[in-house]
C-alpha cells in the first residue's frame, strides 16, 4: 500500500497543545465497524459500552523525564532524550542510549554538563544516535528525578514556562502509570480517573494491566512510500501470567477484550496465538500492523486520533477499515475534536 493512502489534512489549530481540564471530560467518538456509524460522547459515557465480564486491558508503563538540559565543555546549550538504558540505572553510573541536540554536532568524548550532580560524556554515535555515560552523586534514578523534564511529543509547541511546569509531569502520565521506562505516553490511557476505573469494576470490568515501553520511534515517520518496507522500532513488553489467564478466559467465555492504545494492541497481538489467546512473558516486539492484518486478540479498541501517514493510523485502519477511519477523521475536523496525545478520544466496537 501507498503512504498517501494514509493522508489526510489536519488544521494546526486542532492539534491540541495542552490537556483537557477533566481527563475523563474529553470527547469520544463511537465508532461502529460493522455498521460503519459514528457517535459522538463525552469519555466518562465510555462505561456505556463496556458488560460484567468484559477485560479492559491498560499499559501501566510509567514515562520517565527524559528530557535534560545542559551545556557543553565550551559553554554551549545541549539537549539530550534518553531513549533507552543500557544498564539497570541504580549504581552512580549509567549508559543510555540518545538524541542528542546541538548548535554543532558533537563527537565521541565530548562531555556534557546538566548540574553539580550529573554529566556525560559520548561513547559512541550511530546513524545519529548515541551511546552517553552519565555520571552522578546519588543513583541515576533519583538524579534523573530531579533534573529531568518531561519528554513531550514534537508537535506540542508552546512556552517553556507552562513546559517545565508541573501540569505535564502530571497529565502526560496515566493514573495508573507504575513502571519506569516509556520516553512517550500511552495517550489513549490518558483520558482515565480513578473514578471511572473504579466505576468501571464496580459494573464488572476487568481491569487488568500490561506494559510496553513506549519508545521515541512511536513518533518517527514512515519514509518509505510503499509502507509494507516499513521498519518499526522493537519496544520492550511484559505480559503476566494473571493477566494473560484474564484475557484467555473472557475470550473463552465469549466476552470482550478492549485494547486501550495501539502499544496495547500491539502487544496482545504479538503473543496472541490463532485462536486469540495470549502466551505471559517478557521480551521485545517490532510488529507493525497496517490494513490486510487479521486481529486475534482484541475485539474492541479505544484510541486518540493519529499524525497522518503514522504507524497509528494505519494500526487503526487495519482494525476498522481504512475508508471507515479516514471518513471519521473527516467527521472530526468538521466537529472540532482535539488530535493526537492531549487530544480527544475514538473507541471502535
Amino acid at each position: 500500500m501507498h503512504i498517501k493512502e494514509f493522508d489526510y489534512d489536519l488544521p494546526p489549530g486542532l492539534i491540541a497543545q495542552y490537556p483537557a481540564d477533566n481527563r475523563d471530560h474529553s470527547r469520544l467518538m463511537v465508532l461502529d465497524r460493522h455498521k460503519s456509524t459514528i457517535e459522538h460522547k463525552s469519555f466518562f459515557e465510555i462505561a456505556d459500552y463496556l458488560k460484567r465480564g468484559d477485560v479492559l486491558v491498560l499499559n501501566d508503563t510509567k514515562v520517565i523525564p527524559a528530557r535534560l538540559e545542559g551545556k557543553k565543555q565550551t559553554g554551549g546549550k545541549i539537549e539530550v532524550l534518553l531513549l533507552k538504558s543500557l544498564t539497570n540505572g541504580k549504581s552512580d553510573q549509567s549508559i543510555w542510549r540518545c538524541l542528542v541536540k546541538s548548535s554543532k554536532k558533537p563527537g565521541v568524548g565530548s562531555k556534557f554538563f546538566f548540574d553539580q550532580s550529573l554529566t556525560a560524556e559520548i561513547v559512541e554515535e550511530h546513524n545519529g544516535e548515541y551511546t552517553l555515560a552519565f555520571t552522578c552523586e546519588d543513583s541515576f534514578e533519583r538524579v534523573l528525578n530531579r533534573v529531568g523534564k518531561t519528554p513531550l511529543p514534537p508537535y506540542i509547541k508552546r512556552d517553556s514556562g507552562f513546559h517545565e511546569g508541573i501540569v505535564d509531569q502530571e497529565r502526560y502520565q496515566t493514573v495508573f502509570a507504575r513502571s519506569g521506562g516509556a520516553v512517550a505516553a500511552p495517550t489513549a490511557g490518558l483520558h482515565f480517573t480513578r473514578r471511572l476505573l473504579n466505576q468501571l469494576a464496580g459494573k464488572g470490568v476487568e481491569i487488568i494491566f500490561l506494559t510496553l515501553d513506549v519508545g521515541w520511534g512511536t513518533f518517527q515517520p514512515v519514509r518509505v512510500e510503499n509502507i509494507e518496507e516499513h521498519r518499526m522500532h522493537a519496544e520492550h513488553f511484559v505480559l503476566h501470567a494473571e493477566a494473560a489467564r484474564a484475557i484467555n478466559e473472557a475470550r473463552q467465555r465469549g466476552s470482550k477484550v478492549i485494547g486501550v492504545g495501539t502499544t496495547t494492541v500491539r502487544l496482545l497481538e504479538s503473543v496472541a496465538g490463532e485462536d486469540g489467546c495470549v502466551e505471559p512473558g517478557k521480551g521485545s516486539t517490532d510488529l507493525f500492523i497496517y490494513p490486510g492484518y487479521t486481529f486475534k486478540a482484541i475485539d474492541c479498541l479505544i484510541t486518540n486520533f493519529h499524525v497522518p501517514r503514522s504507524t497509528l493510523i494505519m494500526l487503526v485502519a487495519a482494525f476498522a477499515g481504512r475508508e471507515f477511519i479516514l471518513d471519521a477523521y473527516r467527521a472530526a475536523i468538521q466537529e472540532r475534536y482535539r488530535f493526537y496525545s492531549y487530544g480527544d478520544a475514538m473507541m471502535i466496537i
